[in-house]
This record gives structure tokens, sequence and C-alpha cells, in this order.
């Protein structure tokens, strides 16, 4: 009987370590969860934060989102898409994004059958804290900052850097990291591991606790899938682009290791056009097989006629005020035969006024680039006319509502 009794207490005290652990597992929400509850989407029904979701302050979110980003795909991402379909026949499997910011969005739209993506900008990682051990209120003060640090893009185009980095350092969540969750959970992602990654001189990875050595460049690897369950990974790094910053680091030399990829180059406050970025200029020209940019990535003239052939959509009216002194006249002759677009990107952001360069490269014979590209050839150019001058969209404008656009990063 004392036998009996003792098997009896065992299995009880199995029983209730169980359970405990069961309850443990249960209160800790996972990435994906997180990623889903700030996006404003449900998370998973026995998560920690699904009892959240029932704060008023997390519905108001939830229908801000879904409008917001709503419109945003019917008219940005889906045209995009398409216009990537039509005119990518062959993507590479990594793609570079220089200047991003936590700009996952379009990335993923412009070359979404890419396995890997680089990201890059000065912004840093940041955190995205236990929500649910947030203080009284604090539900409700982060996901407001969230929708604050993104008003810029789902408006006008691109990131205000200015704006985002006071918005996401006002709570107790920061940095870029809750925006890529917020872009990969809209983007219909599923995230399966977030990791912090940093990168020594010579461009090796270290993970964890791992020391990478004097100037090392930090960032954060995201393992995720797409809606087809196929695993990609996500690196986002905060680093200093300038000459000074990539010969001091080893970033350039961890993305050759991925190299020859697909880039992407918006909004990028022409900094390929000075002298101070001619190392990331020249790496993106020697390890791209195709690059889609608005004016302010690389100037035309880098593109040599024997490497590269060009495909202009849009229209081309010159920078904005705040960029003074960037006009091209090669770009101007080069748009006159330009395709049309049914999107806006960059800057110039409302679709009558953008500009989009389709560059592929061709193979070192200088051949035809067979596949690389599915687009017909351009129309015939039109009588030669007198480019007009900039129009003003200047941050006086950018008070009110407006058409949306693109996404992109000011870095100022």
């Amino acid at each position: 009987m004392s036998m009996l009794h003792c098997l009896r207490t065992a299995m009880l005290a199995a029983v209730m370590l169980l359970a405990a652990v069961a309850a443990v597992r249960a209160q800790t929400a996972t990435v994906d969860d997180t990623a889903k509850f700030l996006a404003g989407l449900m998370p998973s029904a026995d998560s920690a934060l699904a009892p959240l979701t029932k704060d008023p302050a997390w519905q108001r979110h939830a229908k801000f989102f879904d409008t917001a980003f709503g419109q945003l795909e019917q008219r940005q991402l889906s045209r995009i898409r398409a216009w990537a379909d039509t005119n990518l026949a062959a993507p590479r499997p990594t793609m570079f994004y220089m200047f991003s910011g936590p700009d996952f969005i379009y990335a993923n739209a412009f070359y979404s059958k890419a396995s890997t993506y680089v990201l890059s900008a000065l912004e840093p990682v940041g955190s995205v804290p236990d929500l649910t051990r947030l203080p009284r209120g604090g539900i409700a003060s982060a996901l407001y900052n969230v929708e604050r640090s993104l008003e810029s893009i789902l408006s006008f185009s691109f990131f205000i850097t200015k704006q985002m980095k006071t918005d996401l350092q006002a709570g107790q969540i920061s940095g870029t990291l809750p925006i890529l969750y917020v872009f990969l959970a809209r983007s219909g992602m599923t995230v399966r591991e977030v990791s912090p990654i940093s990168l020594d001189d010579t461009g090796a990875a270290y993970f964890a606790g791992e020391n990478p050595g004097p100037n090392a460049v930090r960032g954060v690897r995201i393992i995720f899938a797409g809606p087809e369950g196929q695993e990609k990974t996500l690196y986002y790094f905060s680093t200093d682009l300038s000459n000074s910053g990539v010969k001091a680091s080893g970033f350039l030399k961890f993305c050759a290791t991925l190299a020859p990829g697909n880039s992407l180059i918006k909004s990028a406050s022409y900094l390929l056009h000075s002298g101070n970025f001619t190392t990331v200029r020249n790496f993106l020209l020697n390890n791209s097989a195709t690059i889609i940019q608005d004016d302010s990535g690389i100037p035309l003239t880098y593109y040599g006629t024997k490497k590269w052939r060009l495909f202009p959509f849009g229209r081309y009216l010159g920078p904005i005020d705040e960029f003074p002194g960037r006009y091209q006249e090669s770009y101007a002759a080069l748009f006159r035969r330009a395709q049309p677009v049914d999107f806006g990107i960059g800057y110039r952001w409302r679709t009558p006024e953008t500009n989009v360069l389709l560059s592929v490269r061709l193979p070192d014979d200088g051949s035809p680039a067979i596949d690389a590209t599915a687009s017909a050839e351009a129309p015939p150019p039109p009588r030669p006319r007198r480019p007009r001058p900039p129009a003003n969209i200047g941050p006086q404008q950018w008070g009110g509502p407006q058409p949306w656009g693109g996404g992109f990063f000011v870095w100022r």
C-alpha cells in the first residue's frame, strides 16, 4: 500500500511538472507571434500575446495596418511584382540593398525569388523585448511608435531617418528590428529564428557570444519561410558604407561570399554620386547581375556600354530641390525612349514623375545577355524635347495625405 502511494505521488509530481513546463512555454511568445502582433495580425491561439489582442489599442492598430498595407499592396507592391515578373527572367539567389534601412518589403517586392537578402544602413538593429512584460500602457505606446516610424514610408515612399530614430527610441522597442518584423509578417512570411550576427575585418561571421574583435560590424540574421514554405535568410547590418567605413570593416568581404547577386538602390541621397562612396559603388557594379535603381543611385556614366544593357522605365524630371546639382543630362536623354511604369519609387514617388532604371550586366565578351531580362525592346524614341525643370515636392508638402508610393530610405 505504501509503494502504491509513492507511485501515485511520483506520477502526480510528473504530471504537475509537465503542466508547469507547458505553462512556461505557453507564456513565451515566439518571434513569429511577436512579428505578427506588431504587424497587427493575429498570433497563434495559444500564444501569450493572444490575450493582448483584446486590448482596444491593438485592435485599432490592426485596423490601421490592415487599411494601410491593403492600399500599399493594391497600389504599389502588386504592380512592382508584376513588373519584376515581366522584366526579370533569371534573378540570382542573393539580393543586395545598400542604404536600405529596414525596407524589406520593397526588397521582397522587386526580388521575391531571392533566397538571401542583405540590407544595410547606419541605423542600429535595436531590440524587441518580451511584449508580455511591458508595463501597464506599454503596449499602446509601443504600437503607436511603430506606426509613427512607418508613417513616412506608407505616405511618401521613403523613411525619414531622423523621424524614425526619434520614434523608435521613444519606447522600449528600438532600432530597425521591429520594422523588419512588421514587414516580414505583412509580406506573408513566417519568422523562424532571429539571432545577432557580427562580422570581423575579414568578413567572417560570429554568432551568440563569440568575439569578432575590433571594428566589428553588428547586425541581425533572420531565418524565415515564404508563403510556399521555402526557407530564406535576411541579413541587416548597421554599418558605415563610406570609403573609410567599408575599408575598416569586413562587410563587403562578407557580401562578396554571397555574390554575384541582384541589387536595389532607391532614395540613396545621391551618395553614390560622390567620391566618398566609390568603394561600395564599384562593389555593386562588379558583383551585380542586375541593378534596379532610381536616379539617386549609380550615375549613368559608370555603366560601361560594353558591360551593361540599360532599360529605362517612367520619366526623368531630375532631382528634387533638396539635392541640387545632381541633374544628369545623359539620364534625360536615355529616358526619352523609356517604357511606361504604373508605380512610383524614390523621391519622385508620384507615378507620373518616377524613374526606374533596370541595368542588366552583359557577359564578359559583350555578347547579348540571354534570359537576363524578359522585357520587350523599348519603343522608338519620341522627338527630343527639352527636359522640364524639377517640380517642387519638398518637405513643405509632406504634412498631409499623399498617394502611396515605394519604400525608400533617406540618409540624413
